[in-house]
């Protein structure tokens, strides 16, 4: 069978997002002409990919009226290339609306993959553009047939809201070959990774190194709270025990989680998306084979129940975010190994994959 071409698309520069990386490495190894459509919000640094992408050209200045502009211009994009052998794939609420209206006009197939809850997600709570959000939401999900999530909660959301039955696709890395000998690190390392954005609990977890020894807490990633957390630390002089590392290239984030002694995903309940997420950076530790302090919500709740791969903190009082970063560090990262390749051999992009594949499989051959 002649696969169809596909067209990917998301509010992105694609540069750093891994689930996008991904889902179209495994599509265009299994088959599919992939063509990847981002933007150059935020950034147009150098990449290289085996398939074709492109970078929409953007002249907003706000974040608001980026986001009509993007749609417009997406839509634009979309027509131009797409044929009645083409499967069109959203990424996110914010791509959604173009793909939706260009699949209808031309009666082909399209896959949506919602990476968290958009419309509930912190950035957009209590403003206009959340009401804006929530009526394309409840407009086009009910009508689609073809969906994918990242989250086992987040697809029982939408199927209580909406009646519509998500494929979960969880954003695991691949499998890693750990053959690595694990450093006597001296001091020991707390690593974040990720996006620097309110109820990440980075701030507490700043706080908390008032009640620990020995340690070092490195931050990976940049964002809006990083000029404000960078404040925090000096105005608790905390500068030798805190240290943010900018923004990283995944394979050098790679390279620093391997070090880590201890990880965190101390995510706080700032809404339906939080709640009910399975943060990128939980796998990651898994899969580097490194212990975790974890969020008591739904999902990693589910994975500690599952495997012993770190500890859950009971709330988000600084105290008690050292008290469980101690608990690991006194185990020791060795002891949690076990479990930590249990989870890893299960929870992994090989055995995601295969059920991307069957969602595009389904909506290649029923229409």
């Amino acid at each position: 069978m002649v696969r169809k071409k596909i067209l990917t698309s998301a509010f992105s520069n694609l540069y750093t997002d891994q689930r996008i990386e991904k889902v179209c490495q495994t599509l265009h190894e299994n088959g599919y002409e992939v063509e990847l459509i981002g933007n150059n919000w935020g950034g147009e640094e150098q990449m290289q990919r085996p398939y074709q992408f492109v970078r929409i050209r953007m002249v907003s200045k706000t974040l608001k009226t980026a986001y009509f502009e993007f749609n417009w211009k997406l839509y634009q994009e979309l027509k131009k290339k797409a044929d009645k052998n083409t499967i069109l794939h959203a990424n996110d609420l914010d791509a959604l609306l173009p793909n939706y209206l260009l699949s209808k006009k031309l009666n082909i197939p399209l896959v949506f993959d919602s990476h968290e809850i958009f419309s509930e997600m912190p950035a957009v709570q209590g403003k206009m553009s959340q009401k804006l959000w929530r009526y394309l939401q409840n407009k086009i999900v009910p009508h689609l047939k073809f969906m994918i999530t990242a989250s086992g909660s987040y697809a029982k959301w939408f199927q209580n809201k909406y009646g519509v039955k998500p494929v979960v696709v969880q954003n695991a890395p691949r499998k890693i070959n750990f053959s690595f000998e694990i450093p006597n690190n001296n001091p020991k390392i707390l690593l974040y990774q990720g996006a620097i954005n309110p109820f990440r609990g980075i701030d507490k977890a700043v706080l908390a190194m008032h009640h620990v020894e020995n340690v070092i807490f490195k931050i990976a990633g940049d964002g809006p709270k990083k000029k404000e957390y960078q404040d925090l630390v000096l105005k608790e002089s905390l500068q030798n025990k805190v240290v943010f590392l900018g923004k990283l290239l995944p394979e050098d984030l790679r390279k620093i989680t391997l070090t880590a002694d201890v990880g965190m995903s101390i995510e706080e309940n700032g809404g339906e998306s939080y709640e009910f997420s399975l943060p990128n950076k939980v796998l990651d530790c898994i899969q580097a084979r490194v212990p975790l302090i974890l969020s008591p919500l739904p999902e990693m709740i589910n994975i500690k129940k599952q495997f012993n791969v770190g500890e859950i903190i009971e709330n988000h009082q600084p105290e008690n975010i050292a008290s469980s970063i101690n608990l690991i560090l006194n185990k020791g990262r060795k002891n949690y190994q076990p479990e930590l390749q249990k989870a890893s051999n299960i929870l992994c992009w090989e055995n995601e994959e295969v059920k991307l594949l069957g969602v595009f499989e389904k909506a290649s051959t029923r229409f």
